[in-house]
């Protein structure tokens, strides 16, 4: 009986400890902080007497940010003083499922299909050559990262999503392969320490984990452009949006002022080793939640669990509707699962407090005690 006592006191006081538990996918929680520095930025930039979004892309002071903005992203990576090179760009990932092949596809390229991500990925990159999907788990509805796949001498870059947003699931080793590894990292980027070498090129729409909606982070080795004998537009090419430094066009000046914002908390944190040490005990203890609660079943298979996406079903859908009024009761916000797989997903960024994966837990154990 205590402990029951117990265990409401401390689901009210973290119910009470923010007006919303943000569990959204994307567009997703950013750091308090951020958004109020960000808020400042809009009103004045720095005490110039100007917005941040007034201000023009060429001036020094969006010049500095877009510098600063790179550099950080470099630096997180562990790629800074390399042949590697980052740019801020336009059209979220799917804007990029196009540009990498325009770029990067020669005659043949290698896709694993572990998701509705890699799926229209690799139907962009048909346009530009021959696509073979080396693995796939659509069969299953993606719910497990296939491990079984060969790759030959002859493909021109190999493409994964190294966390998958909708079903839940993630690359956990990346592979070392023969061939250039291509990676939408959209939704896990900056989340835990990473050898980020083994990629040719990697990119990341914004919003999942990064900074707000609106602008797309690509980083490449500069070994790996200009190879391909086709003409590529000017808005597609990597190397000449390399060469004008993210400013071939106006750059989404808020997005990207934000983004530089999130990485600078990134690293106030203590970098990608702290902060993954933070996502890794979050992730822990929802799934030893929902892996004991008999009111819930996961979805994705244990192995291959992503630590920023949690999917998960009721074992009885009839209940859906008490569960659903008592997580919106609690503050709880964007909790319901996507289509393809219906339940819950919780996703579980960098910005979301451990606090509130504890009160999702609450939540859970106050349901199956109803039942």
């Amino acid at each position: 009986m205590a402990g029951d006592c117990q265990e409401v006191q401390i689901f009210a006081a973290i119910k009470l400890s923010m007006k919303k538990h943000n569990f959204s996918a994307g567009p997703a929680i950013l750091p308090q902080e951020v958004l109020s520095q960000a808020s400042d930025a809009v009103r004045e930039l720095d005490g110039s007497g100007l917005s941040l979004i007034e201000i023009s892309h060429r001036s020094k002071e969006f010049i500095a940010i877009m510098e600063e903005a790179c550099a950080l992203a470099l630096e997180l990576s562990g790629l800074e003083n390399t042949n590697y090179r980052a740019i801020f760009l336009q059209g979220g990932a799917s804007t990029q499922f196009l540009m990498a092949a325009y770029n990067l596809l020669d005659t043949k390229a290698g896709y694993i299909n572990t998701g509705s991500w890699s799926d229209k990925a690799i139907k962009e990159a048909k346009l530009f050559g021959e696509v073979v999907e080396l693995a796939s788990s659509k069969s299953a509805n993606y719910n497990h990262i296939p491990k079984d796949y060969a790759v030959t001498n002859d493909l021109d870059y190999v493409h994964l999503t190294t966390n998958n947003t909708i079903f839940g699931t993630q690359f956990h080793d990346i592979p070392v392969l023969s061939a250039p590894l291509v990676a939408d990292m959209s939704s896990d980027i900056f989340s835990r320490p990473f050898d980020y070498n083994k990629f040719g090129l990697f990119y990341a729409g914004a919003q999942k984990n990064l900074g707000p909606a609106g602008t797309t982070l690509v980083i490449a080795n500069m070994d790996l452009l200009g190879k391909v004998p086709r003409k590529v537009p000017s808005m597609m090419d990597y190397s000449l949006m390399i060469a004008k430094e993210s400013m071939f066009n106006t750059p989404p000046v808020f997005a990207v002022y934000t983004a530089m914002l999130n990485m600078r908390w990134i690293k106030a944190q203590g970098g990608l080793d702290a902060v993954g040490q933070i996502n890794a005990e979050k992730a822990q203890q929802l799934y030893q939640e929902i892996d004991r609660n008999t009111a819930f079943t996961g979805f994705a298979a244990p192995d291959d669990r992503s630590q920023m996406n949690a999917t998960f079903n009721l074992t009885d859908t009839n209940t859906a509707q008490r569960f659903d009024a008592l997580w919106n009761e609690a503050g709880i916000s964007g909790l319901k699962g996507h289509r393809s797989v219906g339940g819950y997903r919780a996703s579980i960024y960098n910005a979301l407090p451990l606090e509130s994966v504890q009160l999702l837990v609450e939540v859970m154990k106050e349901f199956e005690r109803t039942l």
